[in-house]
């Protein structure tokens, strides 16, 4: 777990330094790294990017509400659409989360109205607009 916190906070952190927080040897991080690569609990290694520095001002988190019988065509859909990063399936509020990047509030609409409130299936589309990461 050790491993895997710092890894989550930095996974470009290089085993040696990982070794030498841990009090360890730099093979047996590679060998513990390795080995949770391939049980699948490290899945992969991905860039996080700061949509604003790309030139998207706006991030919507977007509930969207379906027949249930189109639940999951509509999930499928929803990550065809080029301007939705995540897809989530959830329970709660609503039936599938998105997270959704657009330059600004009209762009955010035609999207909204335009791309994705025209898929069949989708009873209810519930945007919040992030206006900071906090975490």
């Amino acid at each position: 777990m050790k491993i895997l916190n710092i890894l989550m906070r930095d996974g470009r952190k290089p085993y040696t330094e990982i070794a030498k927080e841990l009090g360890t040897s730099e093979s047996s991080v590679r060998k513990r790294i390795k080995k949770m690569e391939e049980e699948g609990v490290i899945k992969g290694y991905k860039v996080e990017v700061e949509p604003c520095k790309i030139g998207y001002s706006v991030v919507a988190l977007t509930g969207f509400d379906t027949n249930p019988e189109d639940f999951l065509s509509v999930a499928h859909k929803l990550c065809d659409v080029e301007e939705i990063k995540k897809v989530w399936t959830s329970t709660g509020d609503h039936m599938i989360m998105t997270e959704i990047w657009a330059k600004d509030g009209k762009e955010l609409s035609e999207i909204l109205f335009n791309k994705v409130g025209i898929i069949d299936g989708i009873k209810k589309v519930c945007p919040a607009i992030i206006l900071e990461q906090l975490k």
